[in-house]
């Protein structure tokens, strides 16, 4: 005998409950689509759309189907805590709203519930978005905003994504329909949305550590590095520059906000100013403001941000005595001015700020940054530093500083060189794999000096031995193959045939080791 939906109801209090209040948080009072779903999902409760429900006592899954245009059946699996709709709608949709809130009346009571939900509506988006201002929009952004992101607690990383993407999707429905105003719209948006997460996250002292928080943040700024792309290429309407003013202004408030993402911020704010906002009275204006504002407060300090205008602006003298202010601490915001001074094809003012970098970088890359970026960031010096002139001490103190994080641009530093014997000694020095050492120059190295390489197929056929599996072995031996045609090269094939006799004498009680070097005929 199947269960009545009270029984159901009482029996999965908590998922019922936590569900509603999901699907609230989720529906804004103010867009029109949103209380139109409430309104229909109401009607199908109160005049009995819904059918007796189907429920397993052993599976715990509940299937109703609801009587609309088309015929919808709900499903809700309540030991994996799902709840799914046959409908169309791949979202949150009238049909599971109704089942949620049919199982709900018996211990809320359903009108209350909607003249609470009905009471938090302000002005209507579609209100805002039919007067089309700056002003306007970000009433838009701030009622979704509030209502979606609010309260003493910070948010969970792992649901960011989910809600980000909702805001996102109430925005775009008020999108404009001229095309030259979209990009703006999308723009405007993403700076608002920004704003709103990152002051939201420091009142709540959020980890912005967290991957998850990393990853919405980079996602966030290659959607604004593609509107800014769009944007730089097209030319402005003289209505829209009231709307650039507002967007000009929420960047500068991220720039200044107290702390936190700071990679993110000071990229967000380079981005515009070196790509959108290039009018020589935008950039003397923002200078001006810089310049009367005390970093005391921020965790940005302002000589690296005020570096970009001495550049943009042509200002030598100026920009020497914001680089002498150089720390380990402050030195990736100067990394990054001078990556996008050289974009800008600003090479002396790319070279004094890297120059002055280079003491730095050493304890900056091994200690400073965190491991999982450290790779990453020193194939990004590099590629920096070879768009500049350097001295060989000067090359020398770069590719020092990069340790363990940088051999592959050392090697290549190396093999520029002709210091072979280095080379060698570097990958003996961090030991890494074959096919790596390949991906290094190996090839290259045997092809200039083939008996250079000797000592290093040595080391990792030593290696490969001393994990004592038939696997390894066989490892070895095709080392001691490449070993091999590089002895031939170097008219050293009885120096390795006097190798391999010694290594089976050394290792003759490895009787695995010794049947894939009879098997392998290295001595012939």
């Amino acid at each position: 005998m199947s269960l009545s939906f009270s029984e159901i109801a009482h029996a999965h209090k908590d998922f019922i409950q936590h569900t509603l209040q999901s699907y609230e948080e989720q529906l804004l009072p103010s867009a029109n689509e949103d209380a139109e779903l409430v309104t229909r999902a109401m009607f199908s409760v109160r005049n009995q759309a819904i059918k007796p429900p189907h429920y397993s006592r052993f599976s715990q899954i509940l299937v109703c189907q609801v009587q609309d245009v088309n015929t919808a059946e709900v499903t809700i699996n309540f030991p994996e805590q799902t709840i799914s709709c046959s409908c169309p709608k791949k979202d949150l949709c009238r049909h599971q709203l109704a089942i949620i809130l049919k199982l709900s009346q018996y211990f809320i009571s359903l009108q209350q519930w909607l003249s609470i939900w009905r009471s938090k509506r302000s002005v209507p988006l579609q209100s805002l978005a039919s007067e089309r201002s700056p002003e306007n929009w970000q009433m838009m952004a701030d009622e979704v905003l509030n209502y979606a992101i609010k309260g003493p607690q910070p948010l969970e990383p792992y649901t960011l994504s989910g809600l980000i993407e909702n805001i996102r999707s109430k925005l775009q429905r008020h999108r404009p329909y001229e095309q030259e105003w979209q990009e703006l719209f999308n723009l405007f948006m993403d700076i608002a949305v920004s704003k709103h997460f990152l002051l939201h996250a420091v009142k709540t002292k959020a980890d912005l550590s967290h991957h998850y928080v990393q990853f919405f943040l980079e996602n966030t700024l290659s959607r604004i590095q593609r509107s800014i792309d769009t944007l730089s290429k097209t030319t402005r309407l003289f209505a829209t520059e009231p709307f650039f003013d507002a967007i000009q202004k929420n960047v500068h408030e991220i720039l200044f906000i107290e702390k936190g993402a700071t990679a993110f911020r000071l990229s967000l704010y380079l981005q515009f100013w070196t790509k959108l906002f290039n009018e020589q009275k935008r950039l003397k204006n923002e200078l001006a403001l810089l310049e009367q504002s005390d970093d005391s407060n921020t965790d940005i300090e302002l000589n690296v941000v005020k570096s970009i205008f001495y550049i943009l602006l042509s200002s030598p003298s100026q920009l020497e005595q914001a680089v002498e202010t150089m720390s380990e601490n402050n030195v990736e915001g100067f990394i990054d001015i001078a990556q996008y001074a050289l974009q800008k094809d600003y090479v002396d003012e790319a070279t004094v700020i890297l120059k002055k970098a280079l003491p730095f970088l050493k304890t900056f890359v091994q200690d400073n940054l965190l491991p999982i970026r450290r790779q990453k960031f020193t194939r990004k010096l590099d590629h920096l530093y070879s768009q500049v002139q350097l001295s060989d001490s000067e090359e020398l103190a770069l590719y020092s500083s990069f340790g363990r994080y940088g051999i592959e641009s050392f090697s290549n530093y190396l093999l520029r060189h002709n210091r072979l014997d280095e080379w060698v000694a570097l990958h003996q020095l961090y030991p890494s794999s074959i096919p790596y050492l390949d991906q290094c120059g190996l090839k290259d190295v045997v092809a200039q000096s083939p008996e250079t390489a000797l000592p290093l197929y040595h080391f990792y056929a030593m290696e490969e031995i001393q994990q004592k599996s038939r696997q390894n072995y066989k490892q070895a031996v095709r080392i001691w193959r490449a070993m091999k045609s590089a002895s031939k090269k170097a008219g050293k094939l009885d120096y390795f045939t006097a190798y391999i006799e010694a290594v089976q004498q050394q290792y003759k009680r490895l009787r695995a080791l010794q049947e894939e070097i009879n098997k392998s005929n290295l001595l012939i």
